[in-house]
């Protein structure tokens, strides 16, 4: 707790508002896509400019107030319960070079603003399953796309950025540049643990027709959809994304009405290309069963979005995520056991995604990502209002425990809340969790940013079991 002479000074440094509980810039600040995650500092600053950030951060470091940023709130994953958080939502400058084949986002920019004005241009980029998930902070965290199969991960598209470390200094990176080569791997799936990132060019990706959408099958069909699945996938060409997704829906007003209260089996693709190619690939697929609904189709790559059907509108959720080695009988058997029919799980989704194609690809220069090697992505998420927040934490840990054989890392973006500090070394392999400790020493020696999905400075000279 800082006193409000503290806050007097900050307020004749910034142009941005300054504000404390009870404040109404306060409330727009701390909220997000998450109601359950709500931050709950002991002020907020709503960033203005580039001016304002560094000049909060020198004013924190002299004070050694810990510091939070928050952008669009999706990537809550730890409750900030004092302190200062910068707040970079409005920051929303999107520059789009044509001839360059980039586009250069500020930190408050969210992915379905990026493809309304790209797509148009003839591009994509390395957007994830929902538009309104913040660029910046997506990237930061690696960004598993929703083509990455095609694309690769996010942050190997990174051309530069603009952060401000703890020291206020606002530093240009490059890819290739070997100034800061370290502070540049680790701000590539390492998260926001080292500075706040200002402005980021990301390279784009030229394209003329897409094929997506998703089938729908009934509950009953989950074993012989999974099965199929597997060897399905196995076939794709390596530029083809899919996921499969067990639903158990609640009965809530967020959802579309044909699928409130229930559980349906939903198969997600994607592929850049023609009708006549999608049609063939998905063919195999369509002859299960009996499908509720086919989506899949020639569609306008800037509603994208809907293939996942994720919701727009916040939800109060509790998530994991683990990487797979690959999808073996003996694990398809557990996830249907687990989340399949007659199971009566709780949880809203758990999804099977197929990785591999140029996610398998080494990045252009170091990184912090993990998961290159890994056959498949699982990633849970439930209510987490009461009285269904007892329920979802019970089935995350009991589905957790039972695939835990077959787990090979986590994707930090989408392993859920960080937790206890185990909680976050599954999400960098031992050699990169120590790079991120060593640019963690350089870049912020007095732990200023200390919350979220970070490396934490009580374990800088500790090495991860």
């Amino acid at each position: 707790m800082f006193q409000e002479s503290d806050l007097a000074t900050l307020r004749t440094l910034v142009h941005g508002t300054v504000s404390s509980p009870g404040d109404p810039g306060y409330a727009i600040d701390t909220s997000g896509y998450n109601p359950s995650m709500v931050q709950r500092p002991d002020a907020t600053l709503g960033a203005a400019g580039v001016e304002d950030i560094q000049n909060a951060i020198r004013w924190a470091a002299q004070r050694e107030i810990p510091l939070g940023i928050q952008a669009t709130g999706h990537g809550a994953a730890a409750l900030m319960d004092c302190g200062l958080l910068i707040n970079t939502s409005r920051l929303q400058d999107i520059v789009v070079d044509p001839e360059a084949d980039t586009v250069t986002v500020g930190p408050g920019v969210r992915w379905g603003q990026v493809l309304e004005e790209i797509v148009p241009e003839g591009f994509t980029g390395p957007h994830g399953s929902s538009g309104t998930v913040g660029t910046v902070g997506y990237v930061s965290g690696g960004g598993l796309p929703l083509m990455g199969r095609a694309l690769g991960f996010a942050s190997d598209h990174v051309f530069s950025l603009d952060v401000v470390t703890a020291d206020g200094r606002l530093r240009r990176l490059e890819s290739g540049n070997a100034d800061d080569a370290e502070l540049f791997a680790a701000l590539r799936g390492g998260k926001g643990n080292f500075g706040v990132i200002t402005s980021m060019t990301l390279a784009l990706t030229g394209f003329t027709d897409f094929y997506g959408g998703g089938i729908m099958y009934p509950q009953d069909a989950g074993p012989e959809v999974l099965h199929a699945f597997r060897e399905w996938t196995s076939q794709l060409p390596p530029d083809a994304s899919a996921s499969l997704a067990f639903l158990h829906l609640p009965d809530v007003p967020f959802l579309p009405e044909p699928l409130r209260g229930t559980a349906p089996v939903h198969l997600r693709f994607g592929k850049f290309g023609s009708q006549e190619t999608g049609d063939a690939l998905l063919e195999p697929m369509r002859h299960l069963s009996s499908p509720i609904m086919d989506t899949a189709g020639p569609m306008d790559y800037r509603a994208v979005g809907s293939i996942h059907m994720d919701p727009d509108d916040p939800v109060p959720a509790l998530d994991r995520g683990s990487l797979l080695s690959d999808l073996s009988g003996p694990l398809a058997d557990e996830l249907l056991n687990q989340v399949g029919p007659g199971s009566e799980s709780p949880l809203m989704m758990t999804e099977i995604r197929l990785m591999g194609g140029m996610l398998a690809a080494d990045p252009p220069v170091p990184d912090a990502v993990s998961g290159r090697g890994a056959g498949f992505h699982l990633y849970s998420v439930g209510l987490n209002v009461p009285p269904a927040a007892d329920a979802t934490a019970a089935a995350l840990e009991q589905l957790n425990t039972a695939i835990e054989p077959y787990t090979a890392g986590a994707l930090v973006n989408l392993q859920g809340p960080s937790g206890g500090d185990p909680d976050r070394h599954p999400a960098w392999e031992p050699e990169v969790f120590r790079r991120l400790q060593a640019a963690k020493t350089t870049y912020d020696p007095q732990n200023l940013f200390r919350f979220g999905h970070a490396v934490p400075m009580s374990q800088v000279q500790a090495e991860p079991t």
